[in-house]
């Protein structure tokens, strides 16, 4: 048993979750809804990867706070904002611009279907939560947000006392003591991942043979427009790859775990820790990433906003009303704020969609109709969204060995 435990443990990541995709999908298929038994095991993935992003998140962007100086942070910071909210925008005008050529819907009618969308928050309200009234309940109700803010207040805070005679001596203990909390999350992070496998293989058994085939085949033809435009907007990541002078296949190589980790668990801000790691080992300024990857997790959906695009197109069509240049626009600038403005909200794919059919007059009907396909679609925009910030890190982080 512990010959088999330790060829486990020395397998590469990848190899064992490409392995446990093909087991998964062939039990999906094979059992068809009876593999939702294996359910449980998925969930328990799930709530490990949440039980760990707390702790990962405040001290390693505490510990990488203390390991620059303030004006490296703020130009960063600056740069992380500006490229999030530049490639939502550019993925939007991809997925009209796929959507517009193929335009999927042409041919389909709408039925009766109804759908519960959640109420939008807004973005005046997520902004407002960046500043979370209390602390414990950032932590408790994993407001992402608000624990980065709360982790760059005492990062700046201890990096003060640390350069301040009067707290010196004070500050140097308090840092070695959030040091080795770092380094203890992270053994524990190196654990949960040697059961992400396991995990993958029971959601990926589960999603396949609950969906099948059927409802694939319905909405088959958005769907693949879907992923081609997904597939676009990573050939753009793959141009700012050279950009950044990184070969792609040595990107690709640590990348591709947190990629197919969110596609299984459709889940950005879940697959935190393996997207943490990947940027360790693709060798990134730590105080870069511990910043842009939780507030990536949380505010950077370019997968999101394809799926936004790509959805309007298919609601005009289905209805027979082809979209104007004022409604693209309309689009492009609703749906750019709309994917902050959901940020971290249960059913956001479902809440953005909705929020920009609304503003361009398009049926709500379609809402519903899409929600069939919701875990289909919602793999592949997560894999993108988690892709997007690990390029963008690695094109900041770059720009800054060029001023360093």
């Amino acid at each position: 048993m512990s010959k088999l435990w330790r060829i486990y443990t020395q397998t590469s990541l990848i190899k064992k979750i490409t392995v446990a995709l093909v087991l998964g999908v062939s039990v999906g298929l094979l059992f068809g809804e009876s593999a939702a038994a294996l359910a449980p095991f998925g969930d328990l993935l799930l709530r490990l990867l949440k039980f760990i992003i707390v702790p990962l998140i405040l001290f390693t962007l505490i510990v990488g706070i203390n390991q620059t100086n303030i004006g490296s942070l703020g130009r960063m910071g600056g740069k992380v904002f500006l490229y999030y909210l530049g490639t939502s925008a550019l993925a939007i005008l991809v997925g009209v611009s796929v959507a517009t050529l193929f335009n999927p819907g042409t041919g389909m009618s709408l039925g009766n279907e109804t759908v519960d969308v959640p109420e939008n928050p807004g973005v005046t309200s997520v902004l407002l939560n960046i500043v979370p009234e209390n602390i414990l309940t950032a932590l408790t109700e994993m407001n992402l947000l608000g624990i980065i803010f709360t982790a760059i207040v005492f990062g700046l805070a201890l990096s003060y006392m640390r350069s301040t005679n009067a707290y010196q001596s004070l500050g140097g203990h308090l840092y070695k003591v959030i040091n080795a909390l770092n380094e203890a999350t992270l053994i524990v992070m190196k654990g949960i991942l040697q059961y992400v496998p396991i995990g993958i293989f029971a959601i990926i058994a589960e999603v396949v043979g609950t969906q099948g085939a059927n409802t694939l085949l319905e909405l088959g033809n958005f769907i693949v427009v879907l992923y081609i435009g997904l597939l676009v907007q990573l050939a753009i990541y793959i141009l700012f790859l050279f950009m950044s002078k990184r070969k792609p296949t040595a990107f690709f190589k640590e990348a591709r775990t947190p990629m197919l980790t969110a596609f299984v668990t459709q889940s950005s801000s879940g697959t935190l820790p393996v997207t943490l790691n990947a940027a360790k080992n693709l060798g990134l300024n730590k105080s870069l990433y511990g910043f842009s990857l939780p507030l990536g997790a949380t505010i950077n959906m370019d997968g999101a906003a394809i799926r936004i695009a790509v959805s309007a197109v298919f609601a005009a069509n289905i209805i027979g009303d082809p979209l104007s240049f004022v409604s693209i626009l309309q689009i492009v600038l609703v749906g750019t704020l709309a994917s902050v403005g959901t940020a971290g909200v249960p059913g956001a794919g479902i809440i953005m969609i909705a929020t920009v059919f609304s503003q361009v007059g398009l049926p709500m009907e379609a809402v519903a109709l899409l929600a069939s396909v919701d875990v289909l679609i919602g793999m592949g925009a997560t894999a993108l969204n988690v892709t997007g910030d690990l390029v963008g890190t690695t094109l900041i982080n770059r720009t800054e060995k060029n001023q360093s």
